[in-house]
């Protein structure tokens, strides 16, 4: 009931920081003029609150906005603040600096985890008050935790999320949302006081009959219709037809119940921010946050937007909103990067080393997202010396004085042999961090070497000490000092097999932009790395797939020069990119 009527939700998950604050009035009427009446949103915690304490609500993180953006819209909004909402994003958007505390435990009843919570509540929620619907705002509804019943079963730390909500002013409805599973929704609700909501793709007739066996006399909702997924490197883009999609709304909305879009449109993973799920093995997930959804990562109508829309229009009175046009694409051509610099030379200009007796990870060095450098002194001579790292979190290139020998990957073998020389020589491990899992019992995922490196065989090794270590942020470039491209000593260098025989490089290019519009950045020839247009970090690359190409928003482009810089962790056939019209995603 709102305002004393009956009110059936038909919302939508958008999420803003997944969106350029440019492009969020075009995705709500896109939502709005297909028939939806809500728009849902997680509240990303690592984005809000970035250093602890030191607190963000502006541009991409300008919640505020975003809400007020979608009342004028003429839209309802759920908010889901949890301090949890794993949406595929880095650590559930749980802050990294929480692993800090080598005691931590998440998600429970663990004091000083809830002590974070409180602080950073205590700066979000009065934020959210005035946007409430019980203060004239848009805000109907919002979560106490997510899905929590797939984590765990402490009931006392749900209720402490809930009483911190009402404490600090929350008075619209409140709700859990869970799996239709038995053990889920005995651990994750907080029946009969909280209203309790589904998560599911499929079967809803026998989802919302798990829910009645729970929760009787009140509405059902499907807080998460999958109608989409999400991808992970190595394995193909998901597609789910819109046929089977349409049919599975029509039978929740035939039932009477209300549903939320997971998602409406999904956007993109910039920046360091994917997620990795741990099931089997690591497993993380690429830049794109596509999920085959209504609106591309570019915010295009698809055939499903169009056969959703037809399906909603059965239940509802057509909107008065018009779709709006597709976002302009242009195709800038191919692109030749002219400057380069070598990551080794350029260390002093990327930050400051410490010297440690054994590897320290991110966590402990105070670093969120990026790479790490570890360097020591092995001595010689060691013939097929075995090189054992335990843990690498999650991919690191090994060198010996700074000349590349191998890959060791978290979900591979951990070990590279070396023929370490009589005067010994200089071991380096270049590891990245390739997203933090967001999902399930193996979430604290400190990041880098997380025990130790040895050397010697798998039977008989010692531990290494005595390091150097680096960190890699790459948050700013602006201090890199850039010399032109050697093409000719380039091509020498792949044509005796070492490929980018000086390590890892940056690569720097200008280029003229007339008209603005959204682009795709093209990387075939390219392995492995990172892209920035005008200092944006626009996400990772890597030529396993499915992803071919990068989401370049025409907000982020200038009428005029452009920069752009490419971070190659390993080899480039040739160093030319294309700005193309069109997203690849196989």
């Amino acid at each position: 009931m709102y305002d004393g009527k009956p009110l059936r939700i038909i919302s939508g998950a958008l999420h803003y920081f997944r969106i350029v604050p440019e492009y969020w009035q075009d995705r709500l009427l896109k939502l709005k003029a297909c028939g939806f009446n809500a728009v849902e949103t997680y509240v990303a915690w690592n984005i809000h609150e970035p250093q602890e304490g030191r607190f963000c609500f502006e541009g991409m993180a300008d919640l505020v906005r975003f809400i007020r953006l979608a009342e004028e819209t003429g839209l309802h909004v759920i908010v889901r603040p949890s301090p949890y909402i794993c949406a595929e994003w880095e650590f559930g958007g749980l802050p990294s600096w929480l692993l800090q505390d080598k005691n931590m435990m998440l998600r429970c009843s663990y004091q000083p985890f809830l002590d974070k919570v409180d602080a950073y509540y205590d700066v979000l929620l009065p934020l959210l008050k005035p946007l409430l619907c019980t203060n004239g705002g848009p805000v109907i509804a919002m979560q106490i935790e997510n899905e929590y019943g797939s984590y765990g079963n402490d009931a006392a730390y749900l209720s402490y999320l809930r009483q911190g909500m009402i404490d600090r002013g929350i008075d619209v409805l409140l709700f859990t949302s869970d799996g239709p599973e038995d053990f889920m929704l005995q651990g994750g609700t907080l029946l009969p006081d909280v209203l309790a909501t589904l998560n599911f793709g499929s079967k809803p007739e026998q989802a919302f009959a798990k829910l009645a066996e729970y929760q009787q006399d009140k509405p059902m909702f499907c807080m998460e219709y999958w109608n989409g997924w999400f991808d992970h490197w190595g394995d193909e883009h998901h597609v789910r037809g819109y046929d089977e999609v349409a049919d599975v709304l029509d039978r929740i909305l035939r039932s009477g119940a209300s549903v939320n879009f997971y998602m409406f449109h999904g956007g993109t993973n910039f920046g360091f921010y994917n997620g990795a799920n741990h099931i089997d093995f690591y497993e993380p997930t690429v830049t794109s946050y596509d999920y085959n959804a209504m609106l591309s990562e570019s915010g295009d109508i698809t055939d499903k937007y169009k056969a959703i829309r037809e399906v909603i229009l059965r239940y509802v009175e057509p909107p008065e909103t018009e779709v709006p046009a597709q976002p302009a694409k242009r195709s800038y051509g191919a692109i030749r990067m002219t400057e380069q610099a070598a990551l080794f030379e350029s260390l002093p200009q990327l930050g400051e080393a410490v010297g440690s007796a054994y590897p320290q990870t991110m966590e402990q060095l105070g670093q969120d997202y990026g790479f790490i450098w570890y360097e020591t002194f092995i001595s010689g001579p060691r013939s097929g010396c075995e090189i054992i790292v335990q843990d690498v979190h999650d991919r690191a290139l090994v060198y010996l004085n700074k000349e590349y020998k191998g890959v060791i990957e978290r979900w591979g073998a951990n070990s590279a042999k070396l023929d370490i020389p009589a005067e010994g020589a200089l071991l380096g491990l270049l590891v990245e961090n390739m997203g933090r899992i967001n999902y399930g019992a193996k979430m604290k995922d400190r990041k880098g070497i997380t025990e130790g490196v040895k050397a010697g065989t798998q039977q008989y090794n010692q531990f290494l000490f005595n390091w150097s270590i680096q960190p890699l942020p790459l948050k700013d470039l602006s201090a890199l000092i850039f010399k032109p491209v050697m093409v000719e000593a380039d091509a020498a260098d792949r044509a005796s097999g070492n490929g980018t025989a000086s390590g890892p490089r940056f690569y720097r290019a200008k280029f003229l932009v007339e008209e603005r519009g959204d682009t795709f950045l093209k990387l075939a020839g390219w392995t492995k790395g990172v892209a920035y247009i005008n200092g944006f970090n626009l996400g990772r690359y890597w030529d396993k797939g499915p992803q071919r190409t990068l989401y370049v928003p025409g907000p982020l482009l200038v009428a005029g020069e452009n920069e752009l810089v490419i971070f190659e962790l390993q080899d480039v056939r040739e160093p030319v990119v294309i700005l193309q019209d069109y997203p690849e995603l196989h």
